[in-house]
This record gives C-alpha cells, sequence and structure tokens, in this order.
C-alpha cells in the first residue's frame, strides 16, 4: 500500500480531479489524486484520493486541510486505509 495516500472525503459533487489536485498541491508535490465517481451516471460520489510524494508532505496536507472549506464544504481529510482483502463490502454478510 502507499504510505502517503489521503483519503478526501466530503467534497463537493462539482470538484475535479485536477481542482483537487491542484488544491492539494499547496502541501507539496501530488504524484496522484482522482476524484470517485459513479461508474453508471459519471457523477463524483463526494469523495476522493490524494497521494503525496513523501510522508512529510502527507502529513502536512493531512493537517493543511481536514476541515478547511473547498468549494463550500468542509473537508475531511486522513489517511487512506488499505482496501478490504476478505471481499466484504458494503451489505454483504459474513
Amino acid at each position: 500500500m502507499d504510505n502517503n495516500k489521503l483519503y478526501v472525503g466530503n467534497l463537493s459533487y462539482t470538484v475535479t480531479t485536477d481542482q483537487l489536485k491542484q488544491h492539494f498541491s499547496q502541501a507539496g508535490t501530488v504524484t496522484d489524486a482522482i476524484v470517485i465517481t459513479d461508474k453508471a451516471s459519471g457523477r463524483s460520489k463526494g469523495f476522493g484520493f490524494v497521494t503525496m510524494s513523501t510522508p512529510e508532505e502527507m502529513q502536512k496536507a493531512k493537517e493543511m486541510f481536514d476541515g478547511q472549506d473547498l468549494d463550500g464544504r468542509p473537508l475531511r481529510v486522513d489517511v487512506a486505509r488499505p482496501p478490504r482483502q476478505d471481499g466484504g463490502g458494503f451489505g454483504q454478510q459474513q
């Protein structure tokens, strides 16, 4: 897993991947950014991921942007968790 990846939640549905990357570049070098979209409609799901070039820049970005406004909404920024390996997901019972 990439140790420099951040989860960015509570995004305005109008924020694009380019806007997200540009915003987070204020904290350092962004190596990857993506706004997650619905496969069927292509509309934003209101969250995304940003990967910074170093753990220090990741921490700086988290501190700078968690709770800060972007396009009218306060961002929720946290270290990204690795994907689940058990195959579970929303609505699935074990």
